[in-house]
């Protein structure tokens, strides 16, 4: 694993996220530990139960309660759920204060940035509280500009023929 790197898969092409948790496994196969904490996607308690038969190596956490995407949410549920991602980003910072794992996937975290549910100073707060040992890898579907100075590596997911 390469020293601390900060790695971003973007794009509107699927398997953003098979490609995190595949670093996931691949950490998880060489004796280290994962956690994956996902964002604005509505629970799915088939994957829920998938994910949780990779522990203890690889953790998998949801913060948000609704069973529906963000995007679909009245404004009333959007207001509590971003209480919970607030949650979920500071159960984020722990874990890397805390050196937790060898690596952090933070799915759909671009769309935190993208929607405005977070700031850039909490995304560098963030930032701040990773080792140089933990690797940390984010998804989402739009790269907002201001971010890319924080990546060590970005990779863009699109579709050739869909």
């Amino acid at each position: 694993m390469d020293k601390g790197n900060v790695l971003v898969y973007y794009g509107d092409g699927k398997g953003k996220s098979t490609v995190a948790l595949g670093h996931a496994v691949r950490m998880a196969g060489q004796g280290k530990s994962a956690i994956i904490i996902q964002f604005l996607k509505g629970k799915n308690d088939g994957e829920l139960t998938f994910f949780r038969r990779l522990e203890p190596e690889i953790k998998f956490f949801r913060f948000e309660k609704s069973q529906e995407n963000y995007d679909k949410l009245s404004e009333e549920e959007k207001q509590e759920e971003r209480m919970n991602i607030k949650n979920g980003l500071n159960f984020a910072k722990k874990v890397l204060l805390t050196g937790e794992c060898s690596v952090l996937v933070l799915d759909e975290f671009l769309g935190l940035l993208d929607k405005n549910l977070i700031t850039m100073e909490e995304l560098e707060s963030l930032l701040l509280a990773k080792s140089d040992d933990t690797q940390i890898i984010f998804t989402g579907n739009v790269m907002v500009e201001s971010f890319r100075s924080y990546a060590d590596e970005i990779y863009r997911i699109e579709a050739e023929k869909a």
